[in-house]
């Protein structure tokens, strides 16, 4: 079957939510290989079980695809049961690639797009792929992202501190070099209810498990998590006004940590900057 041109939208319009998750997804989980003229390929691989999600980026994508079954023999397991996505299309792969998709290896090299994107969409796609959700062996709330990519790190912490209030340090493990960042309780509850929204593109058993943690309750005798204090459209204007998080903190009475993530998300559109009075 010939390449077929967009409908709705162009391939890989990454302000849609669709497109977004779909192509943290692929950073995360995908590979490109490059071949000699105009060969090539990208290819996703995982369990049969999650099967439909390929489904889902095979009806978004408007360029010839297929989709096979295979089972093989691993360290991890006697028998694995996987299906695999491939796109061969030269101009699927171009967008892919100038979008932040590297040929090759590229676990620590993939960073969040340059561009436009739907913010919570894009991390949904690249925790379905590298992170996981649920509950903890001692039954309390988690959603957590294990990646090498130091710009994925620093992207997550900064995001769930807008929607969360949790600040964490991004900072790789000595024991094999890689990132785990971590939010349980209500930050994990929190981040959860906004990152697996009703009707999103997800992967089914992800959904569930973060469907799940609404039901958790911290304990009576569990000493209760501090507050978030939310920001005011005036003390945006005052960060923006003074351009200095140390200023801005003595001034509001917060740290300069929080100012200066504020400021970088006021200055690069992950939020809505104050109304002009």
């Amino acid at each position: 079957m010939a390449d077929r041109e967009p409908n709705a939208h162009r391939f890989m319009d990454l302000t849609v939510p669709e497109y977004a998750y779909m192509f943290g997804f692929l950073q995360a989980d995908g590979t490109l290989y490059r071949g000699s003229g105009r060969k090539g390929r990208l290819t996703v691989e995982i369990g049969a079980q999650d099967i439909d999600l390929l489904r889902s980026f095979q009806k978004l994508t408007p360029y010839y695809s297929n989709i096979t079954e295979r089972s093989r023999s691993t360290n991890f397991a006697e028998t694995s049961h996987t299906a695999v996505w491939t796109l061969c299309s030269l101009e699927a792969r171009t967008r892919l690639n100038e979008l932040g998709l590297p040929y090759g290896r590229k676990s620590a090299s993939i960073a969040p797009p340059a561009g436009d994107f739907s913010p919570r969409d894009y991390l949904r796609g690249v925790i379905d792929a590298d992170g996981s959700v649920g509950f903890t062996g001692k039954g309390f709330p988690f959603v957590s992202l294990t990646t090498a990519s130091t710009a994925m790190s620093v992207y997550l912490c900064r995001y769930a501190e807008e929607i969360t209030g949790v600040e964490r340090a991004s900072r790789r493990n000595t024991r094999d070099d890689i990132y785990n960042v971590l939010y349980t309780m209500e930050p994990a509850q929190t981040l959860a209810a906004h990152l697996w929204y009703p009707g999103c593109l997800s992967l089914g058993r992800k959904q569930e498990a973060a469907d799940s943690l609404t039901a958790w309750a911290r304990p009576s005798d569990m000493r209760a998590a501090s507050r978030h204090r939310r920001w005011s459209e005036s003390e945006d204007r005052i960060l923006l006004t003074l351009n200095s998080p140390r200023a801005a903190a003595q001034k509001l009475g917060r740290t300069d940590q929080s100012c200066s993530l504020r400021l970088w998300r006021l200055r690069t559109g992950q939020v809505p900057r104050p109304t002009v009075r």
